[in-house]
């Protein structure tokens, strides 16, 4: 059979991810050192776990609604509004879905008709593009860059606007340059977008991980915004919840009953054990959040430094788990770079280039490791950086 004629030819095209690529090669190699993946070293708390293996023990084991339990949802809507003081109907307006990619989808899949422009803030995650391909539309990347602390800024975004742009998406704080948006960032953002009918999808997954002692704004709490705003959360990354596979999404009814039917269709519901596991995280793990994030933080600090001393120039991220430095002291391009340090000094980072062309000259570096592991993988990059920039003729 001629299986590559019969494949859907949008999907046929797409690139597979750059991030698991390199994480596939090292997974094979003894001694490496992965900073590649964004999987927290901790373990999901253990009254989390708890709630969820008492799930098991008393047969909570059916399908549960379509848009989840209930009792999760108006969880949510009290975590939403404790932590970005906006409001949302838990009946009409939250969805829990299968980790924050779904709802990504889901909203792409429900704005989008084919020819629509989708706005991409870039470097930005991986999913972006190909999810706005997959459902038809066309995805035009906004260059940010290093000067702005990787902020997508006013004239950016009006220069990218046609009549055919539909959506933006704002993902911050952003993987992988650890960029965030302050409120007056935000502020210019959505004076651009008043009079449109552009919609904004905010994927805030990392919105707990932000650092500074200023707390994450959203821009659904801007004036207008609300309604025009689909936001997208989950409890991976805030409650090292990655297996669990649980995310959810707000918008307004309209849109979200058509997300429902899609969701409907395609998955039915999340885990209910998973979802039973999610309503103590959201009613109880505050406390653990702000202490992962204590731990986060202090491995920023410490990378960051280590890098700019080693002439690996890299900006102050503040937020999420990541940071985006230059490879220009070495002369590679970021996919020599990362292939050599792999080969040499056995320690895996992702290219800059696996988050949009314009991550050229530039490296993906997760620090949601243990610092034992982190100073470790420093001090075969240091000595990477020495060998190579003697390559060079420096010091």
């Amino acid at each position: 059979m001629n299986y590559d004629g019969l494949m859907n030819q949008t999907l046929r095209q797409l690139k597979p991810s750059g991030i698991r690529r390199f994480f596939d090669i090292a997974s094979e190699m003894e001694d490496v050192i992965s900073l590649s993946v964004g999987e927290p070293d901790f373990s999901t708390p253990w009254h989390i776990r708890q709630e969820g293996i008492t799930t098991l023990e008393t047969r909570k084991t059916v399908y549960g609604p379509n848009a989840g339990l209930l009792r999760l949802r108006e969880a949510i809507a009290g975590y939403v509004k404790r932590r970005i003081g906006v409001e949302y109907d838990p009946k009409h307006e939250i969805l829990v879905t299968v980790g924050g990619s779904e709802a990504i989808d889901l909203c792409m899949r429900s704005l989008v008709n084919p020819g629509d422009e989708v706005l991409i803030p870039q470097p930005s995650f991986v999913c972006y593009e190909p999810l706005a391909q997959m459902a038809g539309g066309v995805p035009v990347p906004i260059v940010t860059k290093a000067e702005d602390a990787f902020r997508l800024t006013p004239e950016a975004l009006r220069a990218a606007i046609t009549d055919k742009t539909k959506l933006l998406v704002l993902p911050y704080p952003n993987n992988p340059t650890g960029g965030i948006m302050r409120r007056r960032h935000l502020e210019t953002i959505a004076q651009v977008l008043e009079g449109t009918d552009i919609f904004v999808l905010s994927d805030e997954i990392y919105a707990d991980l932000t650092y500074g002692g200023q707390p994450h704004v959203s821009i659904t709490s801007l004036p207008g915004m609300r309604e025009r705003t689909v936001l997208v959360n989950g409890f991976s990354k805030s409650f090292a919840m990655t297996g669990w596979r649980m995310g959810y999404t707000c918008a307004p009814e309209p849109l979200m009953c058509m997300m429902t039917k899609l969701h409907q269709f395609a998955l039915m519901c999340a885990p209910i054990t998973s979802q039973y596991a999610a309503i103590e995280a959201m009613e109880h793990g505050d406390d653990d959040v702000l202490e992962m994030r204590g731990q986060y933080d202090l491995r920023r600090r410490f990378i960051v430094d280590e890098l700019n001393k080693m002439g690996m120039t890299c900006f102050e991220p503040e937020g999420a788990f990541y940071v985006f430095p230059s490879v220009a002291v070495t002369g590679m391009d970021s996919e020599t770079f990362c292939r050599k340090l792999l080969e040499e000094k056995h320690v895996a980072v992702v290219p800059g280039t696996a988050f949009g062309d314009c991550g050229e000259g530039f490296v993906r570096i997760s620090y949601c490791y243990s610092l034992k592991h982190i100073t470790e993988a420093m001090k075969r990059l240091r000595e990477f950086i020495a060998a190579h920039s003697a390559d060079r003729g420096g010091v």
